[in-house]
């Protein structure tokens, strides 16, 4: 198995041992919902304790090598945990947030690994919100991508309602544009 397909594993392993509901979103999910690209690392979303979430962070920089000094308390400022798995996979665990993120959960889809492997990938339309939302160039392709394949089984509502949710709390409307742009060529060239 290839190193971020044997990390997401060991991930899943850990996380639905301990019952914490989690999401593949990075590189592993655009392979399945866009264009594949290189990607070295897994990227995922955990459900954790807004108010104190010390208890879920130690056990995972217990369990995973971590990538910076003090990676606890880095997580507990930011809502982000840099371990790596068993293998040397780097992997960036975001705290996802109540709200939101349960729908996330509530959404993700079962993705065959290999047989008798299955691990939890966020949908096609959550991935493009976790892109629209981070902005950077590479994620706008990512967006094109996802768009581009999965084009005619898009829930474009769901998608909407929270870009605008998200780009109205972090005062940002190009948020909401890093998907409508790519999405109205999209039409256009249908047209």
């Amino acid at each position: 198995m290839n190193p971020q397909p044997e990390a997401a594993w060991e991930l899943h392993l850990f996380f639905t041992g301990l019952g914490i509901p989690y999401a593949i979103i990075g590189g592993m999910a655009v392979q399945h919902w866009g264009e594949p690209r290189l990607t070295q690392d897994v990227d995922v979303t955990i459900l954790a304790p807004l108010e104190n979430p010390t208890e879920t962070i130690q056990k995972i920089v217990d369990r995973f090598p971590a990538r910076i000094a003090d990676a606890a308390a880095f997580a507990r400022r930011n809502r982000i945990i840099l371990v790596q798995a068993s293998n040397g996979c780097p992997v960036d665990i975001s705290m996802g947030l109540p709200g939101y993120e349960d729908e996330v959960m509530r959404r993700a889809v079962d993705y065959e690994l290999e047989f008798d492997k299955r691990i939890r990938l966020c949908c096609a339309e959550d991935l493009i919100i976790h892109k629209a939302v981070a902005g950077r160039p590479q994620d706008i392709r990512d967006i094109e991508s996802v768009i581009y394949r999965q084009r005619n089984d898009l829930d474009i509502k769901y998608v909407r309602r929270w870009l605008h949710d998200f780009a109205e709390v972090l005062a940002n409307p190009e948020i909401e544009q890093r998907f409508e742009r790519p999405w109205q060529v999209k039409r256009s060239s249908n047209a």
